[in-house]
């Protein structure tokens, strides 16, 4: 089997927000995205060698490595890559026999807090040739390689039948009316702005102030580019308008969050990992109660985490009345068509969780409530600004900007809709996949959604000093989501 890269030797400049997130490594928080599979039968390591080798390897950046220098990062081809480095067995102790799961959790709960080795490309592929009747490969990948929603297109293509990934980018349609609209404002306006937040720190040097000059007071930079757009005939004035009073309004929504309510889910953070997962809900179910109470499924899905947590509180003795928990929600920022490239391309939404109101119904109202008012919203493209002005920073400065974030937090979340039915992988089908991304700075719970197979799954890491047993709140899910089906079916017909 080869072991050797595929590629010529190439230097190529790691983009800002990819550098970001490459310093954001801390000893409480490591920026991997980890997963599991669950499959069976059960597959063979030799199998799963040779199909990552032959597939994973198309994408140059899984032979590079990392190479820091003072105004950055570059990603340079591991002229020593060996596909058994990256690809390696796993076992778990032979008294996991008697509670495989509990087992595996407690392993991926390991390995979310050792770092990868940066002499070497930072990912890895770990495969339990025999667990529970089957297989589970369990998955590490440095956030600086790609998001979420750029894994899934490298997932797509390393399972039973996948394509490869394409060549050449294929040209989306045009965008039209306040879409249209939105992409200029991206490429116009916030590019811009970040560039000339750049600029200031490479000219001064030193404090993170004079970074957000252009973005503290946007009205010359907005008055500029909006005339361009004008000009151009890219946006109307009224369009202009409207962005131009989205921008102020979110920029200051950003820079003004309150803080959360204050738990026991929030504090400084330990070292140590804890992760748990649920049975999945059946999909068509939740799909029901969304149409019967004219909400999203995300709504639903949401208004689920929000009880889960607040009866988790609960059963501490903690009382939850008035209190909600902010929750941030990467959005994608890319078109699906460029999912292939890689790196990071997203902005986070802050999703506040009413994890105080009792009611089922009357949470999953407010939740659908606030989504609604997030709809639009210049939040996002805002935040990967920022994100992109962290990453030329010096690290305690971007420490610094990105912990005041931190503060305003308690969990980070992620809500990905997966294939409706179930994939193969080396002749196994997958039966389970679970996934968290990582927290950062001083945040210590990630919970994620995942819909596939046709059900919906649940997942939660903790960090055992602020939560020592997510399980528990696991544990809730389904009752939360079983008492929201009731009082649906218990509505009256017609209404």
């Amino acid at each position: 089997m080869a072991t050797k890269p595929p590629f010529p030797f190439v230097v190529e400049r790691m983009s800002k927000v990819d550098t970001a997130w490459l310093r954001m490594d801390c000893p409480t928080n490591l920026m991997m995205i980890l997963g599991v599979w669950i499959i069976k039968p059960a597959i063979r390591y030799a199998a799963v060698s040779e199909r990552i080798a032959d597939r994973l390897l198309k994408y140059p950046r899984f032979t590079q490595r990392v190479q820091l220098d003072t105004t950055g990062a570059n990603w340079i081809t591991d002229t020593e890559f060996d596909i058994r480095r990256h690809v390696v067995r796993e076992k778990l102790p032979s008294s996991a026999r008697a509670q495989p799961q509990q087992a595996l959790q407690a392993r991926l709960a390991e390995l979310a807090m050792q770092p990868l080795d940066q002499r070497h490309p930072l990912w890895e592929f770990r495969l339990i040739e025999h667990y529970d009747g089957g297989s589970a490969l369990l998955v590490r990948i440095h956030h600086c390689i790609a998001d979420g929603l750029a894994l899934i297109a490298v997932i797509q293509s390393i399972v039973d039948g996948g394509a490869e990934p394409p060549r050449r980018r294929v040209k989306p349609p045009p965008a039209q009316g306040w879409e249209a609209a939105e992409e200029w404002m991206q490429h116009t306006l916030i590019e811009p702005l970040t560039v000339a937040a750049v600029k200031a720190i490479g000219a001064a040097g030193v404090g993170a102030a004079q970074a957000f000059g252009a973005m503290a007071d946007p009205r010359n930079v907005l008055e500029k580019w909006f005339a361009e757009g004008l000009g151009k005939g890219k946006v109307t004035s009224t369009e202009a308008a409207r962005m131009a009073y989205q921008v102020v309004r979110d920029g200051a929504a950003l820079a003004l969050m309150a803080d959360d309510s204050p738990t026991r889910l929030k504090g400084m953070p330990g070292h140590t990992k804890r992760v748990a997962w649920c049975e999945p809900l059946p999909l068509d179910e939740v799909r029901a109660v969304s149409k019967a109470l004219r909400c999203s499924i995300n709504d639903v899905l949401l208004a689920c985490v929000a009880g889960a947590i607040g009866r988790y509180l609960q059963s501490k003795g903690d009382s939850v009345a008035c209190k909600e928990i902010r929750a941030m929600v990467p959005v994608n920022l890319r078109p699906m068509t460029e999912a292939y490239k890689l790196g990071n391309k997203f902005g986070l939404a802050p999703v506040v969780l009413p994890v105080g109101v009792d009611n089922p119904v009357a949470r999953l109202f407010e939740v659908r409530r606030r989504m609604s008012d997030l709809k639009g919203s210049m939040q996002p493209l805002l935040a990967f600004a920022l994100l992109a002005v962290a990453g030329v920073l010096v690290k305690p400065v971007q420490d610094a900007m990105l912990n005041l974030f931190a503060k305003k937090t308690t969990a980070v979340m992620t809500n990905v809709p997966g294939p409706r039915d179930k994939l193969t992988f080396c002749g196994g089908t997958l039966e389970q996949t679970m996934f968290w991304v990582p927290q950062s700075g001083t945040v210590g719970l990630g919970v994620s959604i995942l819909s596939y197979g046709g059900g919906v799954q649940f997942g939660v890491i903790s960090d055992t000093t602020l939560c020592p047993d997510p399980q528990a709140i696991i544990d809730q899910f389904a009752p939360e989501f079983e008492k929201l089906k009731l009082l649906t079916l218990m509505l009256p017909w017609g209404e």
